[in-house]
């Protein structure tokens, strides 16, 4: 059982590869593990093949026939208000549609959609915020920019209270569901809503979240593409916070709460605005340890990324702007790339640092053939 346990723990890095020549969708759908011999979950995409193992080196085969299996790793519920993912069996996030009332003494202007919570650890704590009292325009996940300029006039989506702009859900594109990952893509706006005549959408973003059936804790990614809706630029201007940004759990509150590590062994006295390839998060939730990853994708815009540990608070964000500004153009898409990882325990940068390996690079150590 022991054995069993810490095989399950140790299948926890996604990885990828494109299928090699010779080999046909359409017959060879087996792969296998040449080590043992077993035939492991794989989920194909286009002509990239996708699994999940321990990040090491290996080597696979394809082979004629399919896995016969019905299971799926992980699965979405859509439920109107928000859309549930759950990873072999567990609910790992939730995606928010309609924007949740805002608890007494809070300003409804807080109150907004398109953000992921709860982010559940895999024995079912929570481990993100939503309105907290002292910050009540964080949200779980969320993508705001905080200072920007659209068409001459300020637009800030971060801070509602300013009323200079809206960050909101605009569609639900899809849902699927695999034996290796599962997800949706789903769209949002962020709209100027001083603009003359009306409010006015300066930017579309694109969410594509893919949640992955591992073993030892829950990873998930976030592709963002953003997008001008109009022939008008969009500028984010410099600041030291403002993008993709995450609330902890309210048992990390305090300057002792939650302890922060970067991949260059910066913590929260000396990492604030320091550029990192993965940031994590450790404290405990329910009396218990709880860790939380953070890893920047290397393609993304001036990767790695600087970031915001907050002194005091449980509050992480990657910041493309904190050097200077910059501008997402027509017909430039802006992208952006991030995995995490939620763990009942705490994670240590040998971990962080396999994680972020096969995240960089998911086909490293990989050897796949066709039989």
């Amino acid at each position: 059982m022991l054995a069993a346990l810490l095989l399950l723990a140790l299948q926890d890095v996604p990885r990828s590869a494109p299928l090699p020549e010779g080999a046909d969708p359409a017959r060879h759908g087996r792969l296998v593990r040449e080590a043992d011999g077993e035939s492991v979950p794989s989920q194909r995409v286009g002509r990239t093949l996708h699994w999940v193992d321990d990040g090491g080196a290996h080597r696979y085969r394809l082979e004629e026939g399919f896995l016969k299996t019905s299971a799926r790793a992980a699965a979405v519920v859509s439920e109107g208000r928000h859309v549930t993912v759950s990873a072999l069996g567990r609910d790992a996030l939730r995606y928010t549609i309609g924007a949740p009332a805002a608890p007494a003494g809070i300003d409804p202007a807080h109150e907004r959609s398109a953000y992921l919570h709860p982010v559940w650890t895999p024995d079912g704590r929570t481990i993100t915020n939503d309105l907290p009292a002292k910050h009540p325009h964080h949200h779980g996940i969320w993508f705001s920019w905080r200072t920007g300029e659209f068409e001459g006039r300020k637009l800030n989506a971060f801070a509602p209270l300013e009323k200079l702009g809206r960050q909101e859900h605009a569609a639900l594109d899809g849902v699927f569901s695999g034996p290796v990952f599962g997800g949706f893509r789903a769209r949002q706006r962020l709209v100027d809503l001083n603009a003359p005549g009306g409010p006015k959408t300066a930017l579309e973003d694109v969410w594509e979240l893919r949640v992955y059936g591992t073993g030892g804790l829950f990873v998930f990614d976030l592709d963002s593409t953003q997008t001008c809706a109009s022939e008008s630029a969009y500028t984010n201007q410099k600041n030291y916070y403002g993008g993709l940004g995450f609330r902890g759990s309210g048992d990390w509150e305090g300057k002792e709460g939650v302890s922060f590590l970067t991949s260059e062994g910066k913590t929260r006295l000396d990492g604030n605005g320091t550029a990192a390839r993965w940031v994590a998060m450790n404290g405990k939730i329910g009396g218990r340890d709880a860790g939380f990853g953070f890893l920047g994708h290397p393609s993304n815009f001036r990767a790695p990324q600087r970031t915001r540990l907050h002194p005091s608070e449980p509050f992480f964000c990657w910041v493309p702007g904190a050097e200077a500004e910059h501008r997402i153009e027509p017909g430039k898409p802006y992208v952006s790339r991030y995995r995490f990882l939620s763990a009942d325990r705490a994670l240590g940068a040998e971990e962080m640092e396999r994680h972020w390996s096969a995240y960089a690079d998911p086909g490293r150590g990989v050897e796949l053939r066709v039989r």
